[in-house]
């Protein structure tokens, strides 16, 4: 299993529209779920996703997490769709 902050930092890295629109970013391991917790908030904007550890493990070699960046991308255009 990853350590959170090596994962919080890879998401970051893979995805800098995240940095770019000041989204925070936390995440967590859920033992419910088992799965990691990625949340992403800015404003009145929240996403809450749940990354597999099968997923987790493909972002920390470099390849997409493709959900996770789907719902960025979503989470992005709604925080830009409100700054115009």
């Amino acid at each position: 299993m990853h350590d959170k902050q090596e994962l919080c930092s890879r998401i970051v890295d893979m995805y800098p529209e995240i940095g770019q629109c000041d989204i925070d970013v936390a995440v967590d391991w859920d033992k419910e779920k088992n799965a990691w917790v990625v949340d992403l908030a800015k404003d009145n904007h929240q996403l809450k996703h749940y990354l597999e550890e099968t997923d987790a493990e493909s972002c920390m070699e470099g390849k997409q997490c493709v959900s996770l960046g789907l719902e960025i991308a979503q989470l992005v255009n709604n925080i830009k769709g409100e700054q115009y």
